[in-house]
C-alpha cells in the first residue's frame, strides 16, 4: 500500500475536511489521505474517536447541486446521506485527477416505473386539455350570461388592438370616418337586422393592412382594412361579413376563448405561469387566428350561404374574392390562411359557386357606389 505524497519532499499528504455522516447535524473535522492499493485508490478519513473510514476512490461521486464551486463535495455511492466537504485546493486537484467517476451520476433506480408515470402523467394532461375542457367550455358557454360574454368580448378587443398595434403607448386605430361608418351600418342592417341574438352585432375596422376578419366573443365583428382593400365590390366584404355572423350566432368565438384560456390555463400552472401572461398573450393570437374546428368553420359557411340567399346578396361573391387571392398568393400561404382554414380553400370555393345557384330571384346590390366608395375610405 502507497501514501500518495505531493512536493519535492515527499512527505505524506495531510489534508483535512469536514464530514457529515447523514446521521447527525454536527459536522466532525477528519484527516485525510491517499493510499493506492492494487484493486484502486481510498480515500482515509481519521475520525476524531480514533476509528477510519475507507472511501474508494472509484465509489465517489460529486453531486451537481454544489452553490460552492471554490470547494468540493463528495458523496459515496452505497451512502446517499453522507457528504465530505473539502476545501484544500491540492487535495481537490488529486481527487479530480484520480476519481474516476466523480462526475458520474447515479443509476436511476426504477426507471420503467417513472417512465409508466410519466406517460400517465402526459395522458392525464392530454385528457384535461383535449377532452375535459373543451367539453367543460361548451357547456359554460351555454350558461355565460349575455353581458358575461359582451364583457370578454370588449376586453379581448382592447387587448387584440394593443398587441397589434405599433406604438405601445396607443391601440390600434380603429377606421371611424362618418360615411364610413354610415356604410357599415347599412351592411349591418341589412344582413343581421333581424337576427335573434342577446346582444347587438357591432363591425369594427382596424387599420391594418392584413387581409383578414373574425368575430369575438359578444357580438363583436373585425374586418381589417387590407381585407378591404382586396376586395373588388362590396358583396365581397359582405360575404366574409355573413361567415364571421355565423360563427357569432354558433357562439364559436365563446367556445374557442373558453377551450384556449381553459388549456393555456392547466399549461401555465404546470409550467409556473401564475401570472396569466401566456394565457392572455395565446388568447390574443388564437381569436385573430379564428382557427375553429371543421365543423365550426362549415357550420359559418352554411350561415352564410342561407344568409346571403335570404337578403339577396350573391354568396359566390366569397368565391370571387377567394380565387383572387388564392391566384396570388397560393392555397395556404399565410396572408390567405384564415380563408384557408376548415374545410380546404378549394371546397369553400365550390360551395359558394353552388350556393349562388339557388339564388331564385335577382340580387340586390348591398352598398351603392358611392357607399362601396365610402367604405373604402373609412380610414381616411
Amino acid at each position: 500500500m502507497t501514501t500518495i505524497v505531493v512536493g519535492a519532499s515527499h512527505e505524506p499528504l495531510q489534508a483535512f475536511a469536514d464530514l457529515f455522516d447523514g446521521r447527525s447535524a454536527r459536522a466532525q473535522r477528519v484527516g485525510v489521505t491517499i493510499d493506492e492499493t492494487p484493486t484502486g485508490g481510498v480515500l482515509l478519513l481519521a475520525l476524531p474517536d480514533g476509528g477510519t473510514l475507507r472511501w474508494p476512490l472509484e465509489a465517489l461521486r460529486s453531486p451537481p447541486d454544489q452553490a460552492d464551486r471554490t470547494g468540493l463535495i463528495l458523496a459515496r455511492t452505497g451512502d446517499p446521506a453522507a457528504r465530505l466537504m473539502v476545501d484544500d485546493k491540492v487535495l481537490i486537484l488529486i481527487l479530480r485527477a484520480r476519481a474516476p467517476f466523480l462526475r458520474r451520476r447515479p443509476p436511476v433506480k426504477g426507471k420503467g416505473r417513472l417512465l409508466a408515470w410519466a406517460c400517465a402523467a402526459v395522458a392525464s394532461v392530454a385528457l384535461i386539455v383535449f377532452v375535459l375542457v373543451p367539453v367543460m367550455a361548451d357547456q359554460l358557454a351555454e350558461y355565460l350570461p349575455p353581458e358575461g360574454e359582451k364583457a370578454l368580448g370588449d376586453a379581448t378587443l382592447k387587448q387584440i388592438r394593443s398587441a397589434l398595434s405599433e406604438n405601445e403607448f396607443a391601440p390600434m386605430a380603429l377606421c371611424e370616418t362618418r360615411d364610413g361608418l354610415a356604410a357599415l351600418d347599412k351592411m349591418t342592417t341589412r344582413l343581421a337586422g333581424d337576427l335573434e341574438l342577446p346582444y347587438p352585432i357591432n363591425l369594427h375596422v382596424l387599420d391594418s393592412d392584413i387581409i383578414n376578419a373574425f368575430a369575438l366573443p359578444g357580438g363583436h365583428v373585425v374586418l381589417f382594412r387590407g381585407l378591404i382593400d382586396a376586395a373588388e365590390q362590396p358583396e365581397e366584404v359582405a360575404a366574409v361579413y355573413a361567415h364571421e355572423l355565423g360563427h357569432v350566432i354558433n357562439r364559436d368565438p365563446t367556445r374557442s376563448a373558453l377551450r384556449s384560456a381553459g388549456s393555456i390555463g392547466v399549461i401555465g400552472l404546470l409550467l409556473g405561469d401564475f401570472a396569466g401572461g401566456t394565457v392572455v398573450l395565446f388568447l390574443t393570437e388564437r381569436l385573430i387566428d379564428a382557427s375553429y374546428s371543421q365543423a365550426a368553420e362549415a357550420g359559418a359557411d352554411a350561415f352564410a350561404h342561407e344568409l346571403l340567399i335570404r337578403k339577396r346578396v350573391r354568396p359566390d361573391a366569397l368565391a370571387s374574392m377567394l380565387q383572387r387571392l388564392k391566384k396570388k398568393y397560393g392555397d395556404n400561404e399565410g396572408i390567405t390562411a384564415h380563408f384557408a382554414a376548415h374545410p380546404k380553400l378549394g371546397d369553400r370555393i365550390e360551395a359558394a359557386r353552388l350556393a349562388a345557384e339557388r339564388l331564385a330571384e335577382p340580387p340586390v346590390p348591398i352598398l351603392t357606389e358611392a357607399e362601396w366608395q365610402a367604405m373604402q375610405r373609412i380610414c381616411r
